[in-house]
């Protein structure tokens, strides 16, 4: 992670776009792009997601629009000082508590619910 960020926050500083990407603008960005990768799966039913990247066109776009929410979501965390890799772990760890196999395995639903019923 912190060599991609390293790459990512060179890129901006030799076009000098630190200016514009402050954390609102970044976060705007991340949710832009996540919009443009939801696109290409608008008006698909689910049994057929995984079908829309078999066009090799299409998963490239997917791919492209990926990378481009992965990007400015490392350097959202590299200009607020996150250290993303250790965000990852502690979420992990919470979700694991969250989420236990023997409730959650199999099944898509909230962790507030998981007890009930």
């Amino acid at each position: 992670i912190a060599t991609l960020q390293a790459k990512i926050l060179a890129f901006a500083a030799e076009r000098e776009w630190q200016q514009f990407h402050d954390p609102k603008n970044l976060a705007m960005a991340v949710a832009v792009e996540a919009g443009e990768l939801m696109d290409h799966f608008r008006w698909v039913r689910s049994e057929e997601a995984r079908r829309v990247l078999d066009d090799a066109r299409t998963r490239t776009e997917v791919e492209e629009e990926a990378a481009d929410v992965a990007i400015l979501l490392f350097e959202f965390a590299a200009v607020c000082g996150i250290d993303l890799g250790a965000a990852i772990e502690r979420k992990l760890a919470r979700n694991a508590e969250r989420y236990p196999v023997a409730l959650a395995k199999g099944r898509a639903v909230k962790h507030d619910r998981l007890r009930e019923g």
